[in-house]
């Protein structure tokens, strides 16, 4: 097993050796004092054609932008910060109340999961501007109607549309973009209203129809742990691609039932192979946690509350059980997923939940011995989907193959990192890769970043943002380094 000093040792000997490359690929790409600044023209559309505006946005963008020392990393906040404002979102009052419809940018459907991470970092905001405080109460509405039509779909349409996805083997409704069962689906609406209550005080999204979409979250998870049986779900599509399906009849991989909950599906939307995904269940037990105060707090339903106290701790307890492994290299670490036989298997992807992130989702305590040498498990080429190229290094995974690093992992690295070193690598990194683009990509080439998926991609350019004005307000100093 490595010990501390070793992995700081070769940490720090790569994260030399790629500075350099980067170091390059800033010369050669940008020759003189500030290259390329005539082109650094806002990427934004025109106000009067943007999908919503919200004047605290507007007025964060223009004090955090005065205090960032690199015109480049500036031009790249201005365009990535107010990127779902301004390009997916649809906000409308119906029947009343707010309503708001996120896509996730090229894509024209809305998942649970990327609305809440695309509106997460405006939520500060909300108690001094009135209408993005009913935009993500809009928000709120509209993932409470989605989880009531269905708890097992991952994305949503704006109506009963129909889809591509329409002849999957499974329980399909025209309101359905697609209906692959990930746990944090179903975490991160929680998340959101648990924040949107707390930030603003506001309880109205909390109504009887919200309570009852927490009621069959709940449910849903107590079907998922398969105590007494496999549940209603499974899934099956007609592909070439065995991340896109689910096997052994859509129900996944064998597993003992230890009160994990199963996930058929990662966050990436890629399969599960094996259906304890840790974490998910860690996701899980903060968001149970959200609630069980919720109901206690807010609205009085100590029964409830106390059910999903419950359920927390069984899950909780089983994690600890199950999904802590020995490896050989870095001792105990939490493996990415697991079956309850006893297999685990060692990686991290880069969408979010990851094994990165758990501090970031306060789902985990960032100095937890456990999380720091998992960190530098899936932080190291012992992470089979962690690349280290000529134009940099990071997580990515297996929906965009190999060698295709995911600016969201290293946005996250950013954001749960404690050293500064560590944090002005991770942004000079993002400016190299993202020079002359305005925005995060899906992901790019470990060895070009020219090649590269989806350039509109609002969940990674609105976190990116986040991370800057995270650093504006905690460590000001590096946004005025030299870069």
């Amino acid at each position: 097993m490595l010990t501390r000093r070793e992995m700081i040792k070769a940490a720090g000997l790569a994260v030399a050796a790629l500075r350099a490359n980067l170091d390059g690929l800033g010369a050669a790409a940008a020759p003189g004092k500030d290259p390329g600044s005539q082109d650094r023209v806002s990427k934004r559309p025109p106000i009067g054609q943007r999908n919503f505006v919200s004047e605290a946005v507007e007025a964060t963008i223009a004090t955090v932008k005065r205090d960032i020392a690199d015109a480049e990393l500036a031009w790249l906040f201005e365009n990535c910060y107010p990127n779902t404002l301004d390009t997916t979102v649809r906000f409308s009052m119906r029947r009343g109340r707010p309503d708001g419809f996120v896509i996730t940018g090229d894509i024209p459907a809305m998942w649970l999961r990327d609305s809440t991470a695309q509106v997460w970092p405006y939520l500060p905001l909300a108690p001094e501007d009135q209408k993005l405080r009913l935009l993500l109460a809009g928000v709120v509405n509209r993932q409470t109607r989605c989880i009531l039509i269905d708890p097992y779909a991952n994305a949503f349409n704006d109506g009963p549309e129909g889809s591509h996805w329409e002849s999957d083997l499974t329980d399909m409704k025209p309101e359905l973009h697609e209906r692959k069962w990930e746990i944090d689906s179903l975490c991160y609406p929680v998340r959101l209203a648990h924040g949107y209550w707390r930030t603003t005080g506001d309880a109205s999204v909390l109504d009887a129809d919200w309570r009852a979409a927490a009621q069959l979250i709940f449910r849903t998870f107590r079907e998922q742990q398969r105590m007494r049986g496999r549940g209603p779900y499974k899934f099956q599509r007609v592909t070439a691609v065995a991340y896109d399906t689910v096997p052994l009849g859509g129900y996944g991989n064998p597993t003992r039932s230890v009160g994990l909950i199963h996930s058929m599906f990662r966050p990436s939307d890629d399969a599960c192979i094996y259906p304890f995904l840790v974490p998910s269940n860690l996701f899980a037990v903060r968001a149970l946690s959200q609630l069980r105060e919720i109901f206690s707090d807010e609205i009085g339903d100590h029964a409830f509350a106390a059910e999903c106290g419950e359920l927390a701790a069984e899950v909780a307890h089983a994690i600890q059980e199950h999904a802590v492994a020995e490896h050989p290299r870095y001792g105990r670490v939490f493996a990415y997923e697991v079956d309850g036989f006893g297999n685990a298997l060692f990686m991290d992807d880069a969408n979010v939940p990851s094994l990165l992130s758990l501090p970031y989702l306060e789902a985990l305590d960032a100095a937890d011995p456990v999380y720091q040498a998992t960190r530098s498990l899936v932080l190291s080429e012992d992470n089979p989907y962690f690349f280290r190229g000529e134009a940099g290094e990071g997580i990515g995974g297996p929906h965009v193959g190999l060698g295709m690093i995911w600016p969201l992992g290293i946005t996250m690295r950013a954001l749960t990192s404690s050293e500064e070193s560590e944090i002005l690598f991770c942004l000079r990194m993002l400016k190299a890769t993202h020079a002359g683009t305005g925005f995060m990509h899906e992901s790019f080439h470990q060895d070009d970043p020219s090649n590269f998926t989806r350039a509109w991609f609002a969940w990674a350019n609105t976190l990116f943002g986040e991370l800057i004005v995270k650093l504006h307000g905690e460590r000001r100093h590096l946004l005025r380094a030299s870069l």
